[in-house]
């Protein structure tokens, strides 16, 4: 399978086992450090979106389904209450709060923890 994306942090378990359950199977994915190389507000649209497309009725809302709400820096933000663009604009500022491991393939775009989720879309 060609055209896959792994929004990686090489400090995760949980990335680190998505990338090795893809590179297990043959597949040399994208690898985007999102730490290294922050996404713009508008890539996280888009990544928010098909993260949704995905999911569909499942989808559990931005902050949910993409965020990591436990990083000190989510309540030092207060962003207990922000809305959807306030929280992108967040989460390019902060790259920290995006949740990890999201892989992207022509079948469909998942937050991958566990690992094993990512299987959904190969």
């Amino acid at each position: 399978m060609k055209n896959i994306t792994i929004y990686h942090n090489p400090k995760c378990s949980n990335s680190r086992g998505a990338l090795a359950l893809l590179e297990g199977k043959g597949i040399k994915p994208a690898v985007v450090e999102y730490l290294k190389t922050p996404l713009s507000r508008t890539e996280l649209k888009k990544l928010a979106a098909a993260l949704k497309a995905t999911a569909g009725k499942d989808w559990l809302g931005l902050r949910d389904g993409m965020l990591r709400t436990r990083e000190p820096v989510y309540a030092e933000l207060g962003l207990k209450d922000a809305s959807d663009d306030e929280l992108l604009a967040a989460v390019a500022e902060h790259p920290i709060l995006l949740n990890r491991p999201i892989v992207s393939t022509p079948k469909g775009t998942v937050l991958a923890r566990p690992p094993e989720t990512a299987e959904s879309v190969l």
